[in-house]
C-alpha cells in the first residue's frame, strides 16, 4: 500500500512538471495557425465550409500525428526511458548490427541496460531487412545519414521556436496600440531573447517550479477564451469535427486550400518535444496530461478561432487576440511572453542534449559540456551552441519580422524531424520489437503519406522562408559528416599501427627506460594493443611513470552505463610491467566527470582487479594481453585499500587507522605543489584524497606488495597523455577526400575545443604528444 502511495505521489509530481518541460511548445501555435493558413488565396473564400473546413484540418491532424503517432506509439518506442532521433539510432543499433561506433566488444552487451525490454529473445527468426542493411555498409552510413539530418533539423528546431513564439507573443501589443511601429515589436522580441538565452547560463533551473504554473494559466485561459467564442459566434462548430468538411474544404478551394496545409501544419508543432525530452519524465503520466488536458484545451481554442472568424474573417491577421473578449485581453498579453519564454527553454535544453549526443556518437566537432545541476541527470549547457542559437535567432528575427515567413521555416524544420522519426521507428517495429513487416509497412504508409502531402505544401514555399533550415541543416550535415569521416580515419590509422606486444616484451620489465614513481594515464582509441604514440616514448624520452593505464573512453549505444559496469579494467603483458588497460563505458547521454574524482575511480578500478586476479577471477599468468573484467565500483572497494579525504588545511578528517604511504616526490615538487594548492584551493580539494591499506585484511604478501606500489604511485602524482592528432590526406587521394580532410576538418579540428577540456583533464597535469596521420 505504501509503495502504491509513493508510485502515486511520484505520477502525479510527474503529470504536473510536464506541463511546463513538455507541453509548453505545443500550447504556443494557436497564436499564429490561422493566420498562417489564411495568408494565401485561401482568403477569398469567405464561407463557413472554408473556415470549418481548416478547423477540421488542424483536428484531424492533432489526433493523427500528435495523439496517435507521437502519444500512442512513439512513447513506447522508448531506449531505457529516452527519446530523440538518437535514441531511436541507439535502439536500431543494439538490436542490428548498424553501428558505425569503433571498439566494440561482446562485453559490452552484457551491460544491464543494454538489451530492450521484453525483446531478448534470441531464438527469434532474423528479419530480411536486418540482413540486408548488415551486409552493405552504405547503407549503415546513408542510416547514419539520415539520424544526423534528423538531428540537425532538431538545432534548427532550437533556432526557430524561440524567435516565432516570442515574437508572435508580442505581436498582440500591436493589436492593443494600433499606432505602434513594428520596429518596437521587433526590438521587445529580441530583448526577451537575449535574456532568454543568457539566463541559460545563469541557472534558469532555479525558476522551473515557475514553469509549470505559467502553461497551467495560459491553457486555461485559451480554453476559456475558445469556449467564449463557440458560445458567442456560432455553436454550430462543432459539426467541424466530422471528416466530411476536409472533403468539402478541398472540393471548394481545390489548390488555395493545399498551399493553406503549410500553416495548418503549425498546430503540431512543438509535439516533437513529447518525444525528444522523454527521459525526465515517465510514459504514463505524460499521456495522461496530453489526453485529458492538452488535447482537449487546444481543440477547445482552435475550434473557438474558427468559430470567431466564421463571422470576422477580417480580422484573420489577429485572429487571436482579436478573439480574446475584453475582460481577458490584458492578462493574455501578459501571459503570452511569459509562456513563449517558458516554451522555448526545454527546446534550447533539448538541443543541447541531441548536440552532446552527436558528440558522444563521435558525429560532432568537440564542444564544452557544463553539467548545470549535479542532483539532476541531463541538465546540461553548452556556451559555444547557446550563443550561436542566440544569434540566429536574433537574425532570424530582425530578417524575417514576419511571423509567416517564421512559421514557414518553423514548419519544414518540424516536418523534417517528424518525417525522420517515421522512418526510425518503422524500422523499430520491425527489428526492435519484432514485429511483422506489413505492420511496420503500414505504420511507415499511414502517417509517411499525411506528412508528405504537407511537405509538398511547404516546398512550394522555399521563396517565403523554408530555405532557412534547409541551409543550416545541410551546414549542419556536413560538418558533423566531416568530423565523423575524419575521426573514423583516424581510429582506422591507429588500429593499422598498434605497437606489437611481442616487440614490447622483448624489452623486459622496465621497458628500456628509467620507471619513475607516479601514474601515466594514456589516452588512447584501441581497445586491444599499444598506441603507436608510446612508442615516442619509448625512443626519444628516457624515463616514464612505474604504472601504466591506456585509458580507453569509449561510447555504447546506451543512454546510460551504470557506475557499476562502467570500468573494464586488464593487465597488459607480466605483473612486472606494471602496465593496464581501463576501458572506460559511457552512455550518450552520460556527463564524463572530472578529472580528480575520474582519478580515484581509476585507482579504485585497478586496486579492485589486482584483489580479484590474485582471488584466482583473472586469466593464467601467462596470457600477454588479458582479457578484460568488470570492474564493480561497490563491493570490494575499500576492503583492502582505503581512502581518507583530507581538509582544507591538509589534515586528515578522520582518524583511520590505515597506513598513509608518504609522498614519493621531491621536496622541490612538493613545494611546487603546495604553491599551486594555495592559488586554487578549490580546483584541488579532492587531489588532496589520500590513499592506504588496511593490514589486517591484506593477509597476502604478494598482493600487499603490488596495491602498495599502486598507492605510492598515486601519492607520486598522475599524468594524462594525451595525443595532438594532425591529419592529412594521402598525395593520390581524391579531390573530395582532400577537401574533407585537409581543409574541413583540419579547420574544425583547430577551432573545436581540446579532448582534455572535453574529457575534463586538469591542465596541471596534462601532456600533449603530436601525431602526424598520414590516411
Amino acid at each position: 500500500m505504501v509503495n502504491r502511495r509513493g508510485q502515486c505521489r511520484e505520477n502525479a509530481l510527474f503529470l504536473y512538471k510536464s506541463f511546463g518541460l513538455l507541453f509548453g511548445a505545443l500550447s504556443i501555435p494557436p497564436l499564429y495557425v490561422y493566420k498562417c493558413a489564411f495568408s494565401g488565396g485561401l482568403l477569398n473564400y469567405q464561407t463557413d465550409d472554408a473556415i470549418f473546413g481548416v478547423f477540421s484540418v488542424i483536428f484531424w491532424t492533432l489526433t493523427l500525428i500528435s495523439l496517435l503517432k507521437y502519444v500512442l506509439v512513439m512513447l513506447s518506442a522508448d531506449d531505457n526511458g529516452q527519446g530523440g532521433v538518437i535514441a531511436l539510432y541507439a535502439l536500431l543499433c543494439r538490436n542490428a548490427k548498424f553501428c558505425l561506433l569503433p571498439n566494440y566488444q561482446a562485453s559490452d552487451e552484457e551491460i544491464s541496460t543494454y538489451r530492450y525490454p521484453g525483446c531478448s529473445n534470441t531464438n527469434m527468426p532474423t528479419s530480411p531487412l536486418k540482413r540486408f542493411i548488415e551486409r552493405h555498409k552504405s547503407l549503415k552510413t546513408c542510416l547514419l545519414l539520415v539520424v544526423l539530418f534528423g538531428a540537425s533539423m532538431v538545432i534548427c528546431v532550437g533556432i526557430l521556436t524561440p524567435a516565432i513564439s516570442i515574437f508572435a507573443s508580442v505581436e498582440g501589443l500591436q493589436f492593443q496600440a494600433t499606432n505602434l511601429h513594428s520596429g518596437v515589436v521587433v526590438l521587445i522580441a529580441c530583448i526577451l531573447l537575449v535574456a532568454l538565452f543568457v539566463l541559460q547560463h545563469r541557472g534558469i533551473h532555479k525558476l522551473a517550479f515557475i514553469f509549470t504554473p505559467i502553461i497551467i494559466l495560459w491553457l486555461l485561459l485559451i480554453a476559456a477564451v475558445g469556449i467564449y467564442n463557440i458560445i458567442e459566434w456560432n455553436p454550430r462548430v462543432y459539426q467541424a469535427l466530422s471528416p466530411y468538411y476536409i472533403y468539402i474544404f478541398f472540393k471548394t478551394t481545390g489548390k488555395d486550400g493545399w498551399l493553406s496545409l503549410g500553416g495548418i501544419l503549425l498546430c503540431v508543432t512543438g509535439t516533437e518535444a513529447i518525444f525528444a525530452d522523454l527521459g525526465h519524465f515517465r510514459t504514463a503520466p505524460v499521456r495522461v496530461a496530453f489526453s485529458f488536458v492538452i488535447y482537449p484545451c487546444l481543440i477547445l481554442q482552435y475550434m473557438g478561432q474558427a468559430a470567431f472568424l466564421s463571422r470576422n474573417l477580417s480580422a484573420v491577421s489577429m485572429s487571436f487576440f482579436a478573439s480574446v473578449p475584453p475582460p481577458l485581453l490584458w492578462p493574455v498579453l501578459v501571459v503570452a511572453p511569459l509562456a513563449a519564454i517558458v516554451a522555448s527553454q526545454p527546446v534550447i535544453s533539448s538541443t543541447f542534449s541531441v548536440v552532446k549526443q552527436c558528440q558522444a556518437i563521435r558525429c560532432f566537432p568537440r564542444v564544452k559540456v557544463v553539467h548545470t545541476k549535479r542532483r539532476i541527470s541531463g541538465q546540461i549547457y553548452i556556451p559555444e551552441l547557446n550563443w550561436f542559437l542566440m544569434i540566429i535567432s536574433l537574425a532570424v528575427t530582425i530578417g524575417f519580422r514576419d511571423t509567416i515567413r517564421m512559421a514557414n521555416a518553423y514548419g519544414i524544420a518540424f516536418l523534417g524531424v517528424t518525417i525522420i522519426t517515421t522512418w526510425l521507428v518503422s524500422l523499430v517495429i520491425d527489428l526492435v520489437w519484432h514485429q511483422s513487416f506489413i505492420l511496420s509497412l503500414l505504420f511507415c504508409v499511414l502517417f509517411g503519406s499525411v506528412e508528405a502531402v504537407y511537405l509538398s505544401s511547404l516546398c512550394v514555399r522555399i521563396l517565403k522562408g523554408t530555405w532557412l533550415p534547409l541551409v543550416l541543416s545541410a551546414v549542419f550535415l556536413v560538418v558533423m559528416y566531416v568530423w565523423q569521416y575524419g575521426t573514423q580515419k583516424k581510429y582506422l590509422y591507429d588500429l593499422h599501427n598498434k605497437v606489437s606486444m611481442k616487440w614490447m616484451l622483448t624489452l623486459g620489465p622496465s621497458l628500456g627506460i628509467v620507471r619513475v614513481p607516479g601514474i601515466g594515464l594514456i589516452y588512447t582509441e584501441l581497445a586491444t594493443g599499444v598506441p603507436a604514440s608510446f612508442t615516442h616514448f619509448l625512443t626519444n624520452l628516457p624515463a616514464f611513470y612505474q604504472v601504466i593505464v591506456f585509458v580507453c573512453v569509449k561510447t555504447v549505444p546506451v543512454p546510460y552505463v551504470p557506475q557499476k559496469e562502467r570500468y573494464l579494467v586488464g593487465r597488459i603483458g607480466p605483473k612486472s610491467f606494471g602496465m593496464y588497460r581501463c576501458m572506460v563505458r559511457n552512455g550518450y547521454k552520460d556527463v564524463f566527470k572530472n578529472g580528480d574524482d575520474f582519478e580515484i575511480d581509476v585507482v579504485m578500478s585497478i586496486a579492485e582487479f589486482i584483489q580479484m586476479e590474485a582471488e584466482g577471477s583473472g586469466t593464467p599468468e601467462g596470457t600477454v594481453d588479458r582479457r578484460m573484467a568488470v570492474v564493480k565500483t561497490s563491493g570490494k572497494f575499500g576492503t583492502v585499500l582505503v581512502m581518507a579525504q583530507t581538509s582544507g588545511l591538509g589534515e586528515s578528517s578522520s582518524s583511520s587507522s590505515s597506513a598513509i604511504v608518504s609522498s614519493a616526490k621531491s621536496p622541490t615538487l612538493q613545494n611546487l605543489q603546495a604553491n599551486y594548492e594555495q592559488e586554487a584551493p578549490k580546483l584541488n580539494y579532492w587531489r588532496r584524497a589520500r590513499f592506504g591499506l588496511l593490514d589486517a585484511k591484506c593477509k597476502d604478501s604478494r598482493l600487499k606488495e603490488q596495491l602498495q606500489e599502486l598507492v605510492e604511485a598515486k601519492h607520486a602524482g598522475v599524468a594524462y597523455v594525451i595525443g595532438q592528432a594532425y591529419l592529412k590526406a594521402k598525395w593520390n587521394s581524391s579531390f573530395l577526400k582532400k577537401c574533407a580532410i585537409d581543409v574541413a576538418y583540419s579547420f574544425l579540428r583547430k577551432n573545436c575545443r581540446s579532448p582534455a577540456v572535453t574529457l575534463n583533464i586538469p591542465h596541471i597535469c596534462l601532456i600533449k604528444v603530436g601525431m602526424n596521420y598520414i590516411v
